[in-house]
């Protein structure tokens, strides 16, 4: 495969849409193994959240899939792999594949229900900061600056 041939196929895994419209693969080996990857997805996007029992699974399979990605894009990278163009185009079908079902997998209800609600919670109290900072005038002011600094202490 050419240089120029490699960069095209390397786009294309990393275009921000490549996985509209693309399908899971229906069985696919990650780490060496065969796995039934859409029946996977599917199975545990069937339910509203996933259960307790199931999501060290589910973070386990997200691991291994993101492992799986990560080592077929290095192998189209590798400038001395011999691998042909037709065998670059099944890697990256595969790429764009692992990408929607790890896209399918994340969109899931939260795994950590608390860790969300803290996230939230600390991401509304900076929204609270930085509306009072604007609307008292003191959005230029640096985190750090304490009340007597700015002239309200005493």
């Amino acid at each position: 495969m050419r240089e120029f041939e490699r960069k095209q196929l390397l786009e294309r895994v990393e275009r921000e849409g490549a996985t509209v419209g693309a399908d899971i693969p229906d069985r696919i080996t990650v780490q060496g193994e065969e796995i039934a990857l859409q029946e996977f997805v599917f199975e545990i996007k069937r339910r509203e959240t996933i259960p307790s029992g199931e999501r060290e699974r589910v973070e386990q399979a997200k691991r291994n899939l993101r492992r799986e990605r990560l080592q077929r894009k290095q192998r189209i990278e590798d400038e001395f792999a011999d691998i042909s163009r037709e065998e670059g185009e099944e890697l990256v079908e595969a790429i764009i594949g692992i990408d929607r079902a790890l896209n399918a997998l994340e969109q899931l209800g939260p795994v950590d229900i608390e860790r969300e609600a803290e996230a939230q919670e600390a991401a509304d109290r900076k929204r609270w900061m930085s509306f009072l900072r604007k609307a008292l005038g003191h959005e230029s002011d640096a985190a750090g600056h304490s009340a007597s600094s700015r002239g309200l202490g005493k």
